[in-house]
């Protein structure tokens, strides 16, 4: 079994996060969409502790899917640079940075990133999400 912590932090447009793996050295950044009250595919993801599962999806391929999130379904963790690619999720990346330049934060090399993570992490284990400075 594998703990994820996440420290979160909203911004207007986005919410921006900082992921480590327990027990492991492995961090990396996160992007969510923006708090829009924990409604289905337009915000993030609220804090709290959530189990997960790796599990194949038919379009996003390998994901770490987050169980039981109150009033969601189909939450994941995958991979994506820009917040027009989240319907709800969280996207991991190596860094923040404005990659297309459209005012909003992206995160970068998230497929290679993505992948490393899943190399760290157990099929099962725990996400927990908390709102913080970072």
């Amino acid at each position: 079994m594998s703990n994820i912590k996440i420290k979160t932090m909203h911004l207007e447009d986005s919410t921006i996060g900082r992921l480590e793996v327990s027990g492991n050295s492995f961090k990396c950044f996160t992007l969510e969409l923006p708090d829009l009250d924990n409604q289905q595919n337009i915000s993030c993801v609220n804090a709290g502790a959530y189990k997960y599962v790796k599990r194949l999806s038919p379009t996003l391929g390998w994901v770490i899917h987050l169980l039981d999130v109150e009033g969601r379904t189909w939450i994941y963790i995958h991979a994506g640079n820009y917040t027009s690619q989240i319907q709800g999720c969280i996207l991991v990346g190596q860094a923040i940075k404005d990659i297309n330049r459209d005012g909003t934060p992206d995160v970068t090399h998230s497929a290679p990133t993505f992948n490393a993570l899943m190399d760290r992490v157990k099929d099962f284990g725990t996400v927990t999400i908390e709102r913080s400075h970072f």
